[in-house]
């Protein structure tokens, strides 16, 4: 089976780019590596994220905020899908990647953006977290070797829009 390199990226690179690298990475297997970065990256990761990934049972010592550019860099692994998980309903920049890799929006809320209680802080970033786990395991089940490049993006946009 075909290795694949997966970046999730959105804007700070603080919570939802790093759930979501987190989550591939443990859920995945050795066929696929997961990585994250951010537009503007917030050079933190929010304690909150941290959290969900440790609830999980996940490591999280290797976890660090960076920015896309890093993956630009002439000794860059080769990407072969893109996923964006900016919201574009909160008006963020998403980056846009060049190259070739397979690329989608898969947007989610900012947890970082919620105020409140830290009940209610706390909630936002589960939900992210549990919408990522599903968008990430949909995405898995695929049978990419088998899909030819149209289907695949027509898959990857569904499970974009896919809050199940």
């Amino acid at each position: 089976m075909q290795h694949y390199n997966v970046m999730f990226l959105c804007t700070g690179n603080s919570a939802r780019s790093i759930m979501a690298e987190a989550i591939l990475n443990n859920l995945a297997g050795a066929n696929f590596t997961a990585f994250s970065a951010g537009s503007h990256p917030a050079g933190r990761v929010r304690p909150e994220a941290i959290h969900q990934i440790e609830q999980a049972g996940w490591p999280v010592s290797t976890l660090r905020s960076k920015s896309w550019e890093e993956f630009s860099q002439p000794d860059a692994p080769h990407l072969n899908f893109i996923f964006t998980v900016c919201d574009n309903a909160a008006n963020e920049v998403c980056p846009i990647w060049p190259g070739q890799p397979v690329t989608a929006h898969w947007g989610i809320s900012d947890p970082a953006s919620v105020t409140g209680t830290p009940a209610e802080i706390e909630h936002a970033f589960s939900q992210a977290f549990t919408l990522l786990s599903r968008r990430i395991r949909l995405f898995l089940s695929l049978s990419i070797a088998s899909l030819d490049s149209l289907a695949l993006q027509q898959e990857l946009d569904r499970i974009g829009t896919s809050e199940q």
